[in-house]
């Protein structure tokens, strides 16, 4: 008798063993993973953020999605610990963050991009703008920089080694063979220069109340190489946390590759 009680008793350790290692990844995952919160700027995002958060409970990762008014406030909140991750800024703008306030935080992994467009209503290619062509580009030295360093990546003109994020007209073009000459306005008034000069590099949030369509209307166009993909943020002593690994894979997936895509027509673009 005590020899078959002992025969049954292994066989159910056995059983229960092959049990826990069939469980579900997700079910398994829950024991481990813990929730986060994820802060953001109300906006284009939030939909984006939901299904990530949506995609990440099926592998048994737990988002709650944080929302605020204004770009200050979530990377104030992430150095509170108050969140665990954001998603709303480019790298640029982080390290800039960084180097104002000491923050310390590091880049989980990057997501979208909100692309500059160059526009004109007079050419219908980069090639096409003539030699000593006017165009027009935002006058605060962030979105004017991005703009020389788009003008750069396509060739137009070459920037002095090391200018950083924030090259200037006046001081770091090394090169312009074209001889293009920059008009420097107030990047929301630059969509109503269209008429006044070769071309102008607009920022999608300006373009799109203007009636311009990034990937319909730009002849050129920022892609996935740009230094200014949006970023996930999270505390530098915590980025190796498995969370941060899932909701990574959460938001580069299919589901949210075809949502950007399908919604925002070349307005936003993803980063993967």
């Amino acid at each position: 008798m005590s020899l078959s009680l002992s025969r049954r008793h292994v066989l159910g350790l056995t059983l229960g063993l092959a049990a826990a290692t069939s469980l579900p990844a997700a079910l398994r995952a829950q024991t481990t993973l813990k929730p986060i919160k994820v802060g953001l700027v109300a906006g284009p995002q939030t939909p984006i953020l939901e299904i990530v958060k949506a995609n990440a409970a099926r592998e048994g990762l737990s988002i709650q999605i944080v929302e605020f008014s204004d770009f200050i406030q979530p990377n104030e909140a992430l150095a509170a610990g108050d969140i665990d991750a954001n998603s709303f800024q480019h790298a640029p703008y982080l390290e800039q963050q960084i180097k104002d306030r000491g923050y310390k935080f590091s880049v989980a992994g990057q997501t979208l991009l909100a692309p500059f467009g160059i526009y004109s209503k007079k050419h219908k290619s980069m090639a096409d703008l003539p030699a000593g062509g006017r165009i027009a580009i935002p006058n605060d030295p962030s979105n004017g920089g991005r703009a020389l360093l788009l003008l750069q990546h396509l060739g137009v003109i070459k920037l002095k080694p090391g200018t950083g994020a924030q090259p200037s007209v006046l001081t770091d073009i090394a090169d312009n063979p074209r001889k293009i000459r920059f008009v420097e306005l107030p990047a929301a008034q630059l969509p109503r220069a269209l008429e006044d000069v070769d071309a102008a590099i607009i920022n999608t949030i300006f373009a799109i109340p203007a009636g311009l369509q990034p990937g319909r209307d730009s002849i050129a166009l920022e892609d996935r190489t740009s230094p200014y993909v949006n970023i996930i943020a999270v505390r530098t002593a915590e980025k190796d946390r498995p969370e941060f690994a899932k909701l990574m894979a959460a938001y580069r997936s299919p589901e949210v590759k075809k949502y950007i895509e399908e919604k925002f027509k070349g307005a936003v673009i993803p980063a993967w």
